[in-house]
């Protein structure tokens, strides 16, 4: 009987300790597992940020500027023209909607291509309340008078990363502003009795420089933002501009993201040309939404 036992108390000693050893076994190779996953997250590698650091990015949006303009546009034989508030003088609308795209190209790991289009067209109908002289003609009180703005523009920026590391970079960017522009005002309506009118085109090509910055956030969302600057004369044109962005974007599948953000522009040109002799102030700021693709290869980012 006493063997019996024995031979019973041997089997199950050493099945207990299998099963505590087992047991320490896998609650450490849950810990370890689990250190590993918050590593993975804290690393962010390339598969898991599919919208970061691609060689190619698309953008298009639309964008809701409150506009803020000034011309004035003299004569010949010295004729000095009105210094004319568009949203004030002409009844133009402060707040528009206009839409934007813009194309990134990742040369290398520093180094970065950008190319952005903007385009505004306005129009208004008003009885003027001051009169106002336009070129060679003059506009009286109480004329009506129909008067547009078309007004493109386009960016070419160069960007060098001073800081390039996984989770942000940071760098400076070189590049042009180019504002073609076409504005012009008419005598309206049935009662008039003279009828002309009067426009002016220009391209105002004007360099800036500025810094930007690129962060991630989270596995899905990333904040980008730049500020530029520049003032220059050259012969008979004299500008400057300064100009910002921020915008979040948030990654909604694969390489598919929507971003949100806060845009503006002040610019002003004065020209002394046969064709044209004034200046054209044009600001605006506001809120833009936008949808954006990225594609290509990752860029290899170091850590150290």
């Amino acid at each position: 009987m006493k063997k019996l036992v024995y031979f019973l108390i041997i089997p199950l000693s050493y099945f207990s300790a299998q099963a505590q050893t087992t047991a320490e076994i896998t609650k450490e190779n849950t810990l370890t597992e689990t250190q590993n996953d918050d590593r993975k997250i804290q690393d962010y590698q390339p598969d898991d940020l599919p919208w970061h650091g691609r060689r190619f990015k698309a953008t298009a949006g639309a964008f809701f500027p409150v506009n803020n303009t000034e011309v004035e546009v003299n004569g010949t034989n010295g004729r000095i023209g009105t210094d004319i508030d568009f949203e004030r003088d002409l009844g133009f609308q402060n707040n528009t909607v206009s839409f934007f795209g813009t194309f990134e190209w990742r040369a290398s790991r520093r180094s970065r291509f950008n190319l952005e289009y903007f385009y505004l067209k306005r129009n208004s109908t008003k009885t003027l309340q001051k009169e106002i002289e336009f070129k060679d003609h003059v506009y009286p009180v109480n004329a009506e008078v129909a008067a547009f703005m078309d007004n493109q523009m386009i960016r070419f920026a160069y960007g060098y990363a001073i800081v390039s590391k996984p989770k942000y970079e940071l760098g400076l960017l070189i590049g042009a502003h180019i504002m073609l522009a076409d504005v012009g005002i008419g005598l309206a309506g049935n009662t008039i009795q003279a009828q002309y009118r009067d426009n002016v085109d220009f391209t105002a090509p004007l360099p800036d420089i500025g810094i930007w910055g690129e962060f991630v956030l989270g596995r899905k969302v990333g904040l980008y933002a730049n500020l530029n600057y520049f003032a220059l004369k050259i012969d008979d044109i004299d500008g400057r501009i300064v100009s910002y962005n921020l915008s979040v974007l948030y990654n909604v599948y694969q390489n598919f993201s929507l971003t949100a953000g806060y845009t503006g522009l002040n610019f002003r040109v004065d020209v002394a040309r046969p064709k044209i002799d004034g200046f054209f102030k044009w600001g605006y700021n506001g809120p833009t939404i936008a949808a954006t693709y990225s594609f290509g290869n990752h860029v290899k980012f170091y850590k150290h």
